[in-house]
Formats: structure tokens, sequence, C-alpha cells
């Protein structure tokens, strides 16, 4: 809510219901003339009523809505916003998403393996705002998309640009690992963990899963590994980025449960078996409680006054108000 600097403008707002009252006691009415506008034995000029009273009505609106802004503007209205200023590290997350085709798969709720497994991250990020993020994508290779950050807006920008596809027909789970102990290997946070998502067995790539995930341990790496998706067969669509061609079908989905509980196990962390949104929401919270780290920080307050954007709005409106009356009405104001 806004704070005002000059409230006491608002008794400005008084003048409404008084000039209301002062034109019902007859004051300020125009002087009228009645005149009947006809050709010879033709018909007479007839106005259409119904239009020129909205459009009446519509412009008193306009005039009505703008000065009730400047008003507003007046009085002087500022926003301020708290924000928190974090002044030691605190836990480095590294997701390793897989997003190769078979992430489309329509078994989940509220949309696509891949969607569902988005806006997680997302919601992750904007209740840990002391946390830093980073994002490998993983198909057939695996890349880094985000390095880890602390600017949340940048990461969640990244991560919405990332696509299904984009990286091939494959899962390389042990690349897709080792890429994101790279980037977390140097870290001088004092809680580091990937997060894997992915819905398929380690297909390509040079790297053994459980190699990477031994290397992530030497390197007090923490890894968490979630397997999202149901077994059977389940819808599939999605379009290739490549050559844009529309793939449409079913996929048999299955994959080796214990090879994700083994990665997990050598890097130290836990599997999840994802089925459901809310599956997936109760692994991210129980990661993020394991990883989380007590920050220091101070608080601080930032004013935007709007001031100039309440006048601006209020002086179209004036004028949209005045060319309706003047031009199309053709009323002397």
């Amino acid at each position: 809510m806004p704070e005002f600097h000059y409230p006491a403008a608002f008794l400005l707002l008084l003048f409404i219901p008084l000039l209301f009252i002062f034109r019902k006691l007859g004051f300020f009415s125009r002087i009228s003339l009645v005149t009947t506008f006809s050709n010879w034995n033709g018909k007479s000029f007839v106005w259409n009523k119904k239009v020129r009273n909205f459009i009446s009505i519509f412009s008193y609106t306009l005039t009505l809505t703008a000065y009730i802004l400047a008003v507003v503007a007046i009085a002087d209205p500022v926003i301020y916003k708290q924000e928190r200023i974090y002044t030691s590290r605190g836990t480095d997350i590294m997701f390793v998403l897989d997003n190769s085709p078979s992430m489309a798969a329509k078994d989940m709720a509220s949309g696509t393996r891949f969607e569902v497994a988005k806006n997680a991250i997302k919601e992750l990020v904007e209740t840990n705002s002391g946390a830093t993020f980073g994002i490998v994508s993983m198909g057939e290779e695996a890349a880094i998309t985000v390095p880890p950050t602390s600017d949340h807006k940048i990461f969640l920008e990244r991560l919405d640009s990332i696509r299904i596809g984009t990286l091939g027909d494959g899962t390389a789970i042990g690349t897709g690992l080792s890429t994101a102990v790279f980037h977390l290997s140097t870290s001088s946070a004092p809680k580091k963990c990937i997060v894997l998502i992915t819905d398929g067995e380690n297909n390509a790539g040079a790297i053994h899963p459980e190699t990477a995930s031994e290397l992530a341990s030497r390197n007090n790496i923490t890894v968490y590994a979630l397997g999202i998706g149901t077994s059977g067969s389940v819808p599939l669509e999605y379009v290739d980025p490549k050559t844009g061609k529309n793939y449409s079908g079913f996929l048999n989905s299955t994959f080796d449960v214990s090879s994700l509980r083994q990665i997990a196990q050598v890097g130290g962390g836990r599997f999840f078996e994802i089925q459901s949104l809310n599956d997936l929401s109760l692994a991210l919270t129980v990661i993020t409680k394991n990883q989380n780290v007590v920050q220091t920080y101070h608080s601080k307050t930032t004013s935007y006054e709007i001031y100039d954007i309440l006048i601006f709005i209020s002086g179209l409106l004036f004028v949209a108000s005045w060319i309706i009356r003047r031009i199309y009405l053709q009323e002397l104001i």
C-alpha cells in the first residue's frame, strides 16, 4: 500500500459532491435553445439520444477519473519496498535439468514433465532469496545455461528460455553432473548441492553417472536425484527446435530407479520418485531444508514515487474528455 506525503489533499475530492449538489440546485446550468432542423416538406433532423447520452456519460466519467487521479497525485503517493541485502554466503544449488524429448510427456496433472519441473524450480528460487542458483541443461549433450548466480531475475529469464530437444535426443546424466561439479568445485559456499531432474537412464556421454557423483562427493557437493514421470504408455507432443517438425504420439515410459538411487547414494544425497506435482514440491522442500544455512543480512528500503505517472494519465484523460465533448458533441466547455 502506498503512503501519502500530503493526505490533506484528499479534501479536494469534496468538490465532486458539492458540484453535483449545485447542479441539482440549478447552478452552472447552460442556456439552451430548442431548434428544429428540417428541409421544406422533408423529415426533421433527429439526434440519436441513446448514443449521445452514452458518449456524454463516458466523457463525464473520463473527467471524473482524471480529477480523482490528479488529487491522488497532489497527495504525493510513495510506495516503499523492503529487500534483504545478504552479507554472508548462502547455499549454492545447481540444477541439472533433463530437456530430452521424453520430458514432453503429459503425465503430470498440470502439464508436461518439463513444464512442471521448471515451475517447481521457479517456486524454489522465489522462496529462497539468499541462495545462489545455477542450471545445466542436459540431453544427448550437456551445457551450462546459467552459472551459479545470486541474480535470481537473470536465472529465471534463462530458465524460461530452455526448450525441449535443443541438446539432442538422449540423456547424458554423467556429463550433466560433471558439468555441474566443475562450476561448483571452486565455490566457497558453506553448502553446495546438485539437483538432478530427469525421466530417463544414462544413454549418452563418455562419463559414467556414478563417477560424476563420486567426483561431486569429493568436492563436498551433495547430489540429489529426482526421477520424474509415471510408468506405462503416456501421451507426448513436442516441436523439434531444429527442424520445426511436430511430434505427437505415445511414449512407453520406463527408467531404472535403482541407477538414480545409486547416483544419489554415492553423492551423499537422496533419491525422490516424482509422479505428481505434490511429490516434486515435497522433494524440493526437503532439499531446501537439508541445505539451509544461517545467513546475516540487513534490510534496505527503496521508495518509488508515482506522482509523474498519475499526472500523465490524468492529463491524457482530461484531453480525451475535452476532445469528445468539444469535437464530437460540439459543446462549449
